[in-house]
């Protein structure tokens, strides 16, 4: 989803050459195969954004495919990247990297100062490594490896799979579905409480491309040495409860929703601090309520194919 998104920004501004490689082409956990095409290609900038990712319910089930599948994607990336002179690269992290109950708005200084969202941990251990990561090469070797936090993203090509999704996609499904069943209620995970920010990808995409953009004085004038990451987030959140009204809204659904506090929530509450961000000369323009509705838009054109996966 975030890599088409850059594609579809890069290509609109129709500068330089982009290099791309579906998975059949190039594995990207497989050492020698990133290798071979880090030295095979002329590379100036690269935006990692490749990842295994899902919601509670993947993270839950498949920890040691989350951790492992990660650690050997960003390791193979960013050391390839320094060994063949990529002289900018972007590392694409998740907000899941804070700790469970970090104050709200999370700052990019909260980063390992207390225990994290156990339902997430492996994925958010490997994501915090991709950072140390960047972190160290540049103390190491000088290369300008910087790193952005996005919070919850969605739109177009997103995950709609029920088993391994997100929360807005999962219930825009589920909606949809019970529309086109004449279902009286939709199901809901947890008890509808916990609070989330969530951020269109094109906003995602168009904030990255700005952050590699800007001069290095510019960017490492707000970032440190240890703690080099920058939250991307739209600056507000919304209750799963609000949500999913809000999708009931956009979908048509007027039937009930039954939240099942049996299952997991997940972290109480994640919002992001974006000052730093707003101090670098960006901020979201895609509202929530748009957002959602292009993603449905998007969803439903591409329906037969979603429903068949």
């Amino acid at each position: 989803m975030v890599g088409s998104a850059l594609v579809r920004a890069l290509e609109s501004r129709g500068e330089g050459e982009l290099l791309l490689c579906s998975r059949e082409q190039l594995d990207l956990s497989r050492q020698s195969e990133v290798e071979a095409f880090f030295a095979d290609e002329k590379i100036d900038r690269v935006y990692l954004a490749a990842a295994l990712v899902g919601g509670i319910k993947a993270n839950n089930e498949r920890p040691a495919d989350f951790i492992r599948q990660n650690l050997q994607v960003q390791t193979n990336v960013i050391d390839a990247a320094h060994r063949s002179g990529v002289s900018r690269l972007l590392f694409l992290g998740s907000s899941c990297i804070y700790p469970r109950l970090a104050a709200q708005p999370m700052t990019e200084d909260a980063l390992m100062t207390g225990p994290l969202e156990p339902t997430n941990e492996a994925y958010a251990v490997a994501k915090i490594a991709g950072i140390k990561m960047c972190e160290s090469y540049r103390r190491q070797h000088g290369c300008d490896f910087r790193s952005v936090m996005p919070t919850n993203l969605y739109g177009p090509h997103d995950n709609f799979d029920l088993d391994s999704s997100h929360v807005l996609p999962a219930l825009l499904r589920k909606f949809h579905q019970a529309m086109l069943l004449n279902d009286p209620a939709v199901p809901v995970w947890g008890s509808g409480r916990p609070r989330r920010e969530f951020l269109h990808v094109d906003d995602m995409a168009a904030a990255s491309i700005h952050l590699l953009e800007l001069e290095p004085e510019a960017f490492w004038s707000v970032a440190s040495e240890r703690c080099s990451h920058i939250n991307v987030g739209s600056g507000s959140d919304i209750s799963i409860a609000e949500l999913a009204a809000l999708i009931g809204t956009v979908t048509g659904f007027v039937g009930a929703v039954e939240f099942d506090a049996s299952m997991p929530d997940g972290t109480p509450r994640k919002l992001l601090d974006v000052s730093r961000l707003g101090a670098l000369g960006w901020q979201a323009r895609i509202g929530l309520e748009q957002g959602v509705r292009q993603t449905y838009a998007w969803m439903t054109a591409h329906w037969e194919e979603i429903a068949s996966a």
